[in-house]
């Protein structure tokens, strides 16, 4: 009796292919939830896993600004770079020069060597926890009139602090030049065997350059390349430089827009091609940079950092406190967001761009950091205004 293989390899094709269709099918079937409680379709997109709190910086959201949208007609959006680990875009800027020392042989983990900075704060935030998880020592040297927050926060990570009077950079005892002069101790000291290096956020061009990398590129993606405008003030002028001058080469229809603080003489600068008044000059202020209530932005010099991205740069809106103090509370009753004195900056630049340039703009402003960092100071003046404060309150105000 012959086998008739072609009749049993036909008959054995037509089985599993049977069996393929049931699957298919019962996959289609709805399935009962074990476990209504926990059903993970109702998760937001989760990031995957990562090791040290150093993979956490960038990325970071993207939000609207949904009151100043609706009253503007058009998309105001905020990019978190307060969501960063240590709470700042500063984040970004520290862990890059840190990588780059590294690689350089500057500096070397574990080995007790030190990382020095002058800053008003947040910087220093950055360096003290990313020293802490990298295997370094942060000292910082700032202005002893820093907010409270900052100075507990900063002693509360275990980074050296060294305190100085507010002064104009020419001064030998200013904060940028005292951290200067503690890594070049450590380094001309032949009997001390660690190494130190001074990070020079102001002058730095890993400063720039890492914003031009990531913030840059993240911007964009998120708004899918559709972006009209970009606002941001200029403490070292690393983010306005690097997110500027990559929107600017992506498209360069794209407005990149400066929001300056009272006193600060940048907005002089680039609206008038002149640095400051004769009320600006340096040495005649109240404080070490500006006379304002504002932290982290305004300067009456030009840093390598700025003049990366003053080629990009449109526009200049100055700000005023009182401006600032009521945006923030209002943006704080309105939509939740409780931010620092930087941020409502950026926000009152973003509305009066709306304004003067007509709705349908998509506009996208930097969210420093958080308003906890600023409430002996700024918010103990912001949370004195009125809950019922409106956008047109703010515009008034001088």
């Amino acid at each position: 009796m012959s086998i008739n293989w072609k009749l049993i390899l036909q008959s054995s094709i037509s089985i599993v292919s049977a069996i393929i269709l049931i699957h298919q099918i019962h996959d289609l079937i709805p399935k009962k939830k074990e476990n209504t409680e926990h059903d993970d379709s109702d998760l937001t997109l989760l990031s995957p896993r990562t090791r040290g709190i150093e993979s956490q910086i960038g990325n970071t959201p993207l939000i609207e600004i949904k009151s100043l949208s609706k009253l503007t007609g058009c998309k105001i959006y905020a990019k978190l770079e307060l969501t960063n680990p240590g709470g700042s875009a500063k984040d970004r800027v520290a862990l890059a020069i840190i990588r780059e020392n590294e690689k350089l042989g500057n500096l070397t983990p574990n080995n007790g060597d030190i990382i020095f900075e002058g800053t008003s704060g947040s910087t220093g935030i950055s360096f003290a926890l990313l020293a802490n998880a990298l295997g370094y020592t942060a000292h910082i040297c700032l202005p002893d009139d820093t907010s409270s927050e900052k100075l507990q926060l900063l002693t509360a990570l275990g980074a050296e602090l060294e305190p100085v009077k507010p002064a104009s950079i020419v001064d030998p005892n200013q904060y940028t030049n005292a951290a200067r002069l503690g890594a070049e101790l450590i380094n001309n000291n032949s009997e001390d065997n660690r190494s130190a290096i001074f990070a020079n956020q102001f002058e730095n061009d890993y400063n720039w350059r890492i914003h031009y990398t990531t913030t840059g590129p993240e911007i964009y993606r998120q708004m899918n390349g559709d972006i009209d405008v970009f606002i941001n003030g200029s403490g070292t002028g690393g983010t306005i430089a690097g997110v500027g001058k990559y929107l600017y080469e992506k498209n360069s229809n794209v407005k990149v827009i400066l929001s300056d603080p009272q006193g600060s003489g940048l907005s002089n600068r680039i609206n008038y091609g002149v640095m400051y008044d004769s009320v600006e000059k340096e040495g005649t202020r109240r404080r070490h940079q500006v006379d304002t209530l504002v932290e982290g932005i305004g300067l009456n010099r030009l840093t390598h950092n700025f003049k990366q991205g003053e080629p990009y740069i449109h526009e200049a809106i100055r700000v005023t406190d009182l401006q600032a103090l009521k945006m923030a509370k209002y943006l704080c009753i309105n939509d939740g967001l409780f931010w620092g004195s930087s941020s409502a900056i950026n926000c009152v630049a973003a509305v009066k761009t709306a304004l003067k340039y007509g709705p349908g703009q998509k506009i996208v402003i930097i969210a420093c950091d958080s308003g906890s960092r600023h409430l002996s100071k700024f918010w103990k003046q912001a949370s004195e205004i009125n809950n019922d404060i409106t956008l047109d309150d703010i515009l008034e105000s001088n």
